[in-house]
């Protein structure tokens, strides 16, 4: 029994030992860049996401088109789906259960349990009360939603890595200045800085709204930036580079900056799944997109009391909200695992009997 035991406590090690060269031996002469990017793609879960994520933005903007411009000089291209937002065919009153009208078309019931096999129908996801095409409102909501997400990721990132790096790299009052007028910007309710910039500048389309909420969505990845900066800049190729006469802007960019991208990727991702969530928000509550425009925030607030009735129109902008934010989550997820190098692969028992055998192949050989 104890001999059995001996056993077992010495042959971990030598089971951690035979995982880790296993793992050195898949990364070996592999950049930085090609291992994060292997690790990425391993991550299942992340993988998924990316391709629905893809395949969801795809689908919304190539159905209802893109339509850009201002209402006098509209730019408008179309899409394959043979209704628009403006379109009004006449309201569907037959087939619609408990006396309600418009209800949808789709049906993806096998007829062995009542359904009617895959039927895609005129309007797969109902009519309005006014008898628009729901489909069309949905796919216009989505690309607002995708825009504004894309939007504020984008700006928010870029201002959050300015502000971070200078602050972290610079110390002293820079840092005191930048950090404090951060702390203030923190201070104020991001839904109510949201509802006022939506009051005010609603009206303009959705790309000016995601600019306004974009300048105030950056303080928590500045500070993020910083610390990773304030760690960074104590480094050995740091002092290295300032050694060798490199400027202040080639150490921030070239040597400090590429070792902190991870944590800003991974930050960007979890800012643009709570973007979406903050634009649905404040249309939801009438400060975001504003009629004649939609948003998916602004279908599930014009029609929350068709809950009871006419719940469709209720579940198809959340279930489209809920897709594309648990789709950036699990990408951001899949990102901070790939950066984490303390992340390591779970080996299977195939390749630990190989690496045995080709252990006890070295052994006998020597």
């Amino acid at each position: 029994m104890f001999k059995k035991k001996n056993q077992s406590v010495e042959s971990a090690p030598a089971n951690t030992e035979g995982e880790n060269a296993i793992a050195n031996k898949e990364i070996e002469g592999l950049s930085q860049g090609q291992i994060v990017r292997r690790r990425f793609v391993r991550h299942r879960a992340a993988m998924i996401a990316l391709f629905s994520l893809i395949g969801i933005t795809l689908f919304v903007f190539t159905a209802s088109g893109l339509h850009l411009g201002s209402e006098k000089q509209p730019i408008t291209i179309s899409g394959w789906w043979h209704y628009t937002i403006t379109d009004l065919p006449e309201l569907a009153m037959d087939g619609c259960p408990d006396g309600t009208v418009g209800c949808p078309t789709l049906d993806i019931l096998p007829p062995f349990i009542d359904g009617t096999g895959m039927q895609i129908g005129d309007h797969p996801f109902g009519q309005d009360d006014i008898g628009r095409d729901y489909f069309a409102l949905v796919m216009r909501g989505a690309q607002q939603s995708i825009m504004v997400m894309a939007i504020i990721g984008l700006i928010g990132g870029l201002i959050g890595t300015v502000v971070g790096a200078i602050s972290g790299f610079f110390r002293g009052w820079v840092d005191a200045v930048l950090m404090r007028f951060t702390d203030f910007i923190i201070t104020i309710p991001f839904i109510m800085v949201g509802a006022v910039i939506g009051f005010k500048y609603g009206n303009l389309g959705v790309v000016v709204l995601a600019l306004m909420l974009g300048l105030f969505s950056w303080t928590g990845l500045s500070r993020l930036v910083r610390g990773e900066f304030l760690t960074l800049r104590t480094r050995e190729f740091v002092d290295a580079a300032r050694v060798a006469g490199a400027s202040n802007a080639r150490i921030v960019f070239k040597h400090i900056l590429p070792n902190a991208v991870g944590v800003i990727i991974v930050s960007v991702t979890l800012l643009m799944s709570g973007a979406i969530l903050t634009e649905s928000a404040l249309s939801y509550l009438g400060f975001g997109v504003v009629a004649p425009d939609v948003s998916l925030g602004l279908l599930i607030s014009q029609y929350q009391d068709s809950f009871t009735t006419r719940p469709w129109l209720f579940w198809y902008p959340g279930l489209f909200i809920i897709a594309i934010a648990l789709c950036v989550n699990f990408i951001g997820d899949g990102l901070r695992d790939a950066f984490d190098p303390r992340q390591k692969r779970r080996i299977t028992k195939k390749e630990r009997e190989q690496a045995r055998v080709a252990k006890r192949e070295s052994k006998a050989t020597a």
